[in-house]
């Protein structure tokens, strides 16, 4: 009986220690987790339970909540009554996980670095600027007024995401993956062959997307139509779009660390959804850039200040383009 007993101590205790080594593992874990430049292959680690239970705390939430569900709040059929998107697509459509993912147009260090100079503009713009840049251009929409409840509350979000991110500028997934660019030019027919394959199943044949059951916003937005993002955007250009492509679409199948599609593939890609010859967008009266020198290898509207068409700022190839700019001492951007 005796030994029985001391069995099912020794029994014990190896079960106790067991189970503290796996809370010490645990907690080491989370102190990582924790530490500076930490980020996982699912997003930088944004502990949303960690938001402060004040005024502020419920600025950020909401700022969230319109990050991932902007057209619900302020869409078209939105329960604002300030409707300020004029389409149904949301800021996480891009930004993904509200802002927070790696490599998906990432947020967690903006607030941090505005105000910036903007070669869109040609000035210095200030984070509310870029802001309302954001829901006047993808999302179709109207400025929101500096003191709007929706402007503070993703003010305060974005805020709140620097102060909590514990990352730092250089940290990796912050900018667009770099992808190698090929010696030919993008091919919009190649990439209509992809979009068969790859994305018609979400986002329509004709590349109107699904709504939600409820129409208020998509289930998976619109690649072109007179809903989708405006000719400019940042999706609309194909070298921008291809970087954001790889790490994240299909999005049932790519990682960052484990693409799907090839680089030369997502730039085909981009060159089918982005091709304006056969497909509609809205109508735009100012693409900006009053700087024609600081435009983007990728911008495809002229004038430029080199010798190249509007057709190979498209699609390429670009590196007869990053070559002549290099001949001039200046790094061009994409």
């Amino acid at each position: 009986m005796k030994k029985r007993y001391q069995y099912i101590t020794c029994i014990f205790i190896l079960y106790a220690l067991v189970v503290v080594a796996q809370l010490f593992i645990s907690c080491n874990e989370s102190a990582k987790a924790d530490s500076n430049n930490s980020n996982t292959s699912a997003g930088f680690v944004i502990d949303t339970a960690k938001i402060p239970h004040d005024q502020f705390g419920e600025a950020v939430k909401y700022g969230r909540q319109l990050m991932l569900h902007t057209a619900y709040y302020i869409g078209p059929d939105g329960i604002n009554e300030k409707r300020y998107a004029g389409n149904k697509m949301n800021c996480t459509n891009c930004h993904q996980d509200a802002g927070t993912k790696p490599y998906a147009f990432n947020l967690v260090t903006t607030f941090r670095n505005y105000p910036q100079y903007r070669a869109r503009e040609g000035r210095v713009s200030s984070l509310a600027e870029r802001v309302n840049n954001c829901i006047t251009r993808p999302l179709l929409g109207k400025p929101l007024p500096l003191d709007s409840k929706e402007m503070i509350a993703i003010m305060s979000y974005l805020k709140w995401l620097s102060d909590s991110s514990y990352v730092n500028n250089n940290a990796k997934g912050l900018k667009n993956i770099e992808i190698p660019l090929p010696d030919i030019a993008a091919s919009s027919e190649r990439g209509a062959q992809l979009y068969t394959t790859n994305c018609a199943r979400c986002h329509g044949a004709s590349g109107e997307g699904q709504l939600r059951y409820d129409k208020v916003t998509y289930a998976y937005p619109p690649l072109w139509g007179l809903n989708a993002y405006q000719p400019g955007s940042s999706m609309h250009r194909i070298v921008k779009m291809a970087q954001w492509l790889v790490p994240n679409m299909p999005y049932d199948k790519a990682t960052h660390d484990k693409p799907f599609l090839t680089p030369a593939q997502a730039l085909d890609l981009a060159a089918f959804i982005n091709d304006d010859r056969i497909h509609q967008r809205p109508f735009v009266k100012d693409f900006q850039y009053p700087n024609y020198g600081e435009k983007p290898i990728d911008y495809d509207r002229g004038p430029f200040n080199d010798p190249f068409s509007d057709t190979q700022h498209k699609y390429g190839p670009f590196k007869p383009i990053i070559a002549y700019w290099a001949g001039k001492g200046f790094k061009p951007t994409y």
